[in-house]
């Protein structure tokens, strides 16, 4: 008999589950305990069709909020599994910055629920990071929520169609026209890309959805290599207080 499956319940012992947010023991892997569960602000329709805010009302045919209104996004909607607060983001800044890496599969597994709004042909494209950034930390975390994604869908993931050509400073506290100034020319294509893309729809995957600006920057890329469509999923997606929901 092998002995994995004889010392791993030794190994559940000395390192039971636990909750990914508070610690509590829990039962399986990756799960969230009950309350920390019921404390996560879980996204559903209805949203806005262009960029994923939640609606309070749904319409039939297309939903558009007031700002996809008046300026519709480069992509083409947003998914994101739950609204940014201080308790998802700890899931966010855990992977990104603890090396909590089991928690890709956690946030793979909850986005994996909208497979099903993706063509049979949509490949999944990681938002890239820096080399520099790459080489410090010695991982990029979107490209770890996008393989998970891959794993369990079935889908075809291209980590190397998008680069990012220039070290960008934290966005946080920006407002949106300096995110869009600061992101402005901070990726490039690689020179096969329409070969790759052209045709196909894209997923775009990243941790955190905040203004849209990195989002729009990259599927401007994308659609100019050919990509027809550009949807992006993320673990968290921020609402301000003066959003709408």
């Amino acid at each position: 008999m092998p002995l994995r499956p004889l010392f791993r319940p030794l190994v559940d012992f000395a390192l039971p589950p636990r909750c990914p947010i508070c610690g509590v023991t829990v039962s399986t892997d990756n799960h969230f305990c009950l309350s920390c569960w019921q404390e996560l602000d879980f996204l559903a329709k209805p949203w806005c069709s262009a960029c994923g805010m939640p609606l309070v009302f749904d319409h039939p045919g297309e939903s558009l909020c007031v700002k996809c209104l008046a300026t519709r996004p480069v992509h083409d909607g947003v998914r994101a599994a739950v609204r940014y607060d201080d308790l998802s983001a700890l899931i966010a800044m855990r992977l990104k910055y603890g090396t909590r890496l089991g928690l890709a599969r956690l946030i793979a597994e909850h986005l994996q629920k909208y497979i099903a709004d993706c063509p049979d042909d949509a490949v999944i494209v990681p938002v890239p990071l820096h080399r520099s950034r790459l080489w410090s930390r010695g991982f990029n975390q979107s490209v770890l929520i996008g393989r998970e994604l891959a794993r369990n869908s079935g889908m075809q993931m291209d980590q190397d169609v998008l680069v990012r050509t220039k070290v960008t400073p934290p966005l946080r506290g920006m407002s949106g026209k300096q995110r869009r100034k600061t992101v402005n020319n901070a990726f490039a294509l690689r020179p096969d890309a329409q070969k790759r893309l052209a045709g196909r729809p894209v997923v775009l995957v990243d941790d955190v959805y905040t203004s849209g600006s990195t989002s729009n920057a990259c599927a401007r890329l994308l659609k100019k290599a050919g990509a027809n469509q550009v949807l992006v999923f993320c673990w968290a997606r921020v609402i301000s207080d003066s959003e709408n929901l």
